[in-house]
């Protein structure tokens, strides 16, 4: 039979076409996250699916808090020390190499750290009792190799988030705390929230246009977001059950949040924003941020550590 090259080439390419996309190259990895692993728990990165993990490392007795840089090769996180009294912060490279501690103050509670868009400053959160005995929450500043610290002395409150202005976004101390911006050097304060309960976390989305935090304003901690202004507050979720550190999807239609479970930790979830379906995206994870920007190098180094652990 004579071979007709066209119809085989043709019938070929739909075969092929109709079969699951294989590339060479890696999964897009978009999710930083601190992952529970028997009494510890480390810091891992995955697609929003949470279909393709690699453990970056675990460093302290708990690691926790990543944020990536905005060239997408170091990690700001938090780690636990002195039978977990002590919080500080660190760097590490998306490869696990050059672990660097940047706080060393004993007994104070270091956590959030947050990269400038910049990349020249990281700003934390620091909690401590005084030596009255009441609880202080203040936001600092220092450079990405730890000098230069400087507390921020017009804010009061947790969670930084940098906006793309350069202005940050907090919680305010509590009783209750309430969602607001502010200047780097603490002036010009602004309040979104205005109500008798908590509103915590706030995360800014890829567009700049909408918040996402939570709220106990409906009994246990839910998600919510609202416009950037304060206006237009939206609960995304429903559960008997409290939700933690919300962050959004790099094409900004989901919010990805932190759910209690039955076995005393965390699960990762996302919500639509557009209709509210919830779907479960990763067993035993917390405390996620969002990348969106990874540097092909790093990973690469990090996908090749990830496979000989495995061999």
């Amino acid at each position: 039979m004579k071979y007709n090259f066209k119809l085989n080439f043709a019938l070929s390419f739909v075969l092929l076409s109709s079969l699951p996309a294989f590339s060479e190259e890696a999964p897009s990895y978009s999710l930083l996250y601190s992952y529970t692993e028997a009494t510890k728990r480390s810091l891992y990165i995955s697609d929003e699916n949470g279909e393709n993990s690699l453990k970056i490392g675990n460093f302290t007795l708990s690691d926790g808090y990543p944020a990536i840089s905005p060239n997408g090769k170091h990690i700001a996180f938090y780690g636990k020390y002195d039978k977990y009294k002590t919080w500080s912060i660190h760097t590490v490279d998306l490869d696990g190499n050059n672990f660097k501690r940047l706080t060393q103050v004993k007994n104070v509670w270091d956590s959030s750290p947050v990269w400038s868009p910049d990349g020249k400053l990281i700003v934390f959160a620091r909690e401590y009792k005084d030596q009255n005995g009441i609880w202080q929450e203040e936001i600092w500043r220092m450079n990405p190799d730890g000098s230069n610290k400087k507390q921020i002395k017009g804010l009061k409150g947790r969670s930084p988030e940098f906006m793309k202005d350069g202005r940050l976004l907090f919680q305010t101390k509590a009783s209750p705390s309430q969602i607001s911006i502010a200047n780097l050097d603490g002036s010009n304060q602004i309040v979104l929230t205005n109500d008798a309960t908590n509103n915590m976390s706030p995360k800014i989305s890829p567009d700049g246009s909408k918040i996402a935090y939570i709220s106990s304003r409906d009994g246990n901690q839910e998600v919510y977001i609202m416009n950037l202004d304060g206006s237009n507050q939206k609960r995304m979720t429903r559960n008997s059950i409290d939700e933690w550190g919300p962050s959004w999807s790099t094409d900004g239609t989901r919010v990805l949040f932190s759910s209690e479970n039955v076995y005393d930790s965390l699960d990762i979830f996302s919500v639509n924003i557009d209709d509210a379906l919830i779907q479960e995206v990763l067993r035993k994870g917390s405390q996620l941020s969002t990348m969106y920007h990874v540097d092909s190098k790093y990973l690469k180094r990090l996908m090749n550590k990830n496979k000989q652990s495995k061999k």
